[in-house]
């Protein structure tokens, strides 16, 4: 089995730079700015050896709710590890901070191994001085912005395992399970969401808005279906997003988006439908995703709050209608359940194998049922189809005038085989291509040849 690894110590020490050294990604946001990560980020050792590492947020001694929420996720992923990186900063040297966290460590009975960051630019014999007095061994020196002394120390922690190629990381679809992206605004229950599908406090959940900064990817099997759930930050209007941290917590917030396979769009029903929501819903659609609505709080509301607030839905959202939606209470888990069946109806929709044959068929089927329009006296042609890709189902449908196809129409082929499809959850999209007429040239030449009689009375 792979070793967990896990790095740990005071906030703004290079945690989260180091874990992207360590996995060769960018999974982890980084910012100068204290206290930039809350929840527990899981990646793959690609350094050194064959090993699983946690991301933790900072341990401090500040009181305060966020903080409390911060330290109880970075003890449990101490206690799912097996060895720790305890990191410092060797520029702002040994602190108070650093003396209570080491005793804290001490009492664990783990394998603590001590790396003093940021030592570029420095004398590192003066760095590392200090830092003897805690008692874990000698210190590491690393720059983990650089890559500087990594190698060794993880080498280092890994001691006789160093090196060795573990099982071969599957890449693929059936290894990572279906994604799925929760998106929305902040404080609409996202993060409670996640814990309450896992069953377990993994991310860090607060009535304050934006609790959550990064987008944290969690691995998760159901009923022998394996999952990634991705739990993400809330997206404010542009005009309201002011800080630089928050500017990048969107930017990851959009990339969960194209990664994920399926987006589940939380709403808060006790505000309603923002136009925030349907702006989010837009990008989900732009980006081809396959969508399922959560109507999330939707316990203490009275029956007549109900009846407005599914009326504002059905107002805003009209393009939505092919997405299913479920009222739900992530706080109490009510209505909860019913998500896995969505999610799979709607993976299974984007990712649907469509035959030349069948769509030919129901094209002259709708072709039949309601004739394309005229232009300029001549009907325009449909001829056959077929598909062109997936995420989601592309049909490709050819025939001629097939620019002049108005979008009224476009509509009608696209519900009409969303319909005999069963696609559920998942966008349509038609492209039409006009075939060349292979006689186009030949009469273009024809036509700038003149006539002798019309060339001499031209002349006349």
């Amino acid at each position: 089995m792979k070793p967990v690894i896990a790095l740990v110590g005071r906030p703004n020490v290079g945690k989260s730079t180091l874990f992207n050294q360590l996995t060769r990604s960018r999974d982890a946001l980084v910012a100068d700015f204290p206290g930039l990560t809350r929840d527990r980020q899981y990646g793959v050792g690609r350094v050194g050896g064959d090993y699983y590492v946690i991301d933790t947020g900072g341990l401090t001694d500040e009181p305060d709710q966020l903080n409390e929420l911060m330290a109880g996720q970075t003890r449990r992923g101490i206690d799912e590890s097996d060895r720790i990186i305890w990191l410092v900063d060797g520029r702002a040297g040994l602190t108070p901070a650093d003396e209570v966290i080491g005793e804290e460590l001490r009492r664990l009975g783990k394998p603590v191994f001590l790396a003093v960051n940021k030592t570029d630019g420095i004398v590192v014999e003066e760095a590392l001085a200090e830092f003897h007095a805690l008692g874990f061994g000698d210190p590491m020196p690393i720059a983990s912005a650089h890559g500087r002394g990594v190698t060794r120390m993880i080498q280092t922690v890994l001691g006789d395992q160093a090196g060795l190629a573990g099982e071969a990381e599957q890449d693929g679809d059936e290894a990572r399970g279906i994604r799925i992206a929760f998106v929305g605004r902040p404080n609409v229950g996202k993060s409670t969401l996640v814990n309450r599908i896992l069953g377990e406090d993994r991310v860090v959940v607060s009535d304050v808005p934006g609790t959550t900064r990064d987008s944290i990817y969690i691995p998760f099997e159901r009923d022998g279906q394996r999952y990634t759930l991705i739990d993400t930050a809330g997206v404010r209007r542009r005009g309201k997003v002011r800080e630089t941290v928050e500017k990048f917590s969107v930017v990851k917030t959009l990339d969960a988006i194209e990664r994920a396979d399926v987006v589940v769009n939380v709403l808060d029903m006790r505000e309603g439908v923002t136009d925030q929501d349907v702006h989010l819903i837009g990008m989900a659609l732009q980006a081809g995703r396959a969508i399922v609505v959560a109507l999330n709080k939707w316990d203490g509301l009275s029956e007549e709050q109900r009846k407005r607030r599914l009326g504002q839905y059905e107002l805003k959202l009209p393009f939505l209608d092919f997405a299913e939606r479920y009222t739900i209470s992530a706080l109490h888990g009510s209505g909860v359940g019913l998500l896995y069946e969505a999610v799979q109806r709607a993976y299974r929709s984007a990712r649907i194998e469509l035959s030349t044959t069948r769509l030919t068929r129901l094209l002259e089927e709708a072709v039949a049922r309601h004739q394309p329009p005229m232009v300029r006296g001549r009907r325009v042609k449909l001829r056959y189809a077929h598909q062109g890709g997936k995420r989601p189902p592309v049909i490709v449908i050819h025939g001629n005038q097939t620019r002049h196809v108005p979008e009224a129409y476009r509509r009608y082929l696209v519900n009409f085989f969303r319909d005999r499809l069963k696609v559920v959850g998942s966008p349509i999209r038609i492209e039409f291509k006009t075939g060349e007429n292979p006689y186009a040239s030949r009469a273009k030449s024809k036509a700038g040849r003149k006539s002798p009689r019309r060339e001499h009375r031209r002349k006349r």
